[in-house]
């Protein structure tokens, strides 16, 4: 390894670089991401730099001291095949060390992580499409505006459908500018799922859905999709095990653009994988 090859966290004006990166390489990363992944865990945001150029980055956030996620996993075109994106990833793992370790693998890579020790799971579709309006379903609960009210009770349904506790994540998510948060009630008050809307470099992307009920989900997806202009695309990432998931996304008229596989180093903690019709984000988990 060259000598001034270094690795260090990364500054803000890092990240947006690497972000600049996924643009090109077709991620379609939403607006103003970084300002909500970074301060979730700033320590595990890394960049690798050849004489004083970011070369190469990865991310390994510590939700908790049982789980981590991988991401952003990535080396400049001009660098690629140097050894300098082997050597990121190699500092970034301690960072996790400990926790199970989720992450999203491209096709090109998954044989990659496979020999690095994870197993895939299942994979993450994503669906994108100008999105058709789906009938109203009765029973399915009322769908409101998130409040600051809400975040307690929605950081509290969201820790059944996700590996960790992600309150101070969800403060910035929900509240983002240009985002649209919507909440799903039952007569009760009591939240049964939520998502959110932002927009993307290519439409929009909604991220997460979580609902108890496919019902549920529809109702949610339909509030997100309102307002949006005619021909602007609409993406959101689907769990293959979840076939509501699958057949939600379908009504709506949405195709499959391109998927990664879910991947863990260890079995991870259980969740309500069934309440999840669309995943957060696939940097993040």
């Amino acid at each position: 390894m060259r000598e001034d090859f270094t690795v260090a966290e990364a500054t803000a004006a890092d990240w947006d670089e690497v972000v600049s990166w996924t643009e090109a390489e077709g991620w379609n990363p939403g607006h103003g991401d970084a300002a909500c992944f970074r301060p979730t865990d700033p320590a595990g945001f890394l960049v690798g730099r050849l004489d004083g150029r970011v070369v190469s980055a990865c991310s390994v956030v510590a939700y908790s001291p049982d789980y981590a996620f991988l991401g952003y996993y990535l080396v400049h075109p001009d660098y690629r095949g140097t050894g300098l994106g082997l050597a990121t990833w190699k500092a970034a793992l301690p960072h996790a060390e400990g926790r199970v370790i989720g992450l999203d693998a491209v096709p090109a890579q998954r044989d990659l992580y496979i020999r690095s020790g994870f197993t895939p799971a299942y994979d993450n579709v994503r669906y994108t499409g100008t999105p058709r309006t789906l009938p109203a379903a009765d029973g399915a609960g009322t769908v409101g505006s998130v409040t600051p009210y809400h975040l307690d009770a929605i950081s509290a349904y969201d820790s059944g459908c996700f590996p960790a506790e992600r309150h101070a994540f969800l403060s910035r998510w929900l509240t983002a500018d240009r985002h649209t948060a919507r909440v799903l009630l039952d007569d009760n008050g009591h939240v049964t799922g939520y998502g959110v809307v932002r927009p993307a470099h290519h439409g929009v992307r909604i991220g997460p859905l979580f609902a108890d009920t496919a019902e549920g989900a529809g109702a949610l997806f339909a509030a997100l999709a309102a307002g949006l202009p005619a021909d602007v695309p609409l993406s959101l990432d689907v769990p293959s095990h979840n076939d509501a998931a699958t057949s939600l996304a379908v009504a709506a008229g949405l195709t499959e653009s391109s998927r990664c596989t879910r991947m863990y180093s260890a079995p991870p903690p259980a969740t309500r994988s069934q309440a999840v019709f669309a995943t957060t984000t696939l940097e993040l988990g």
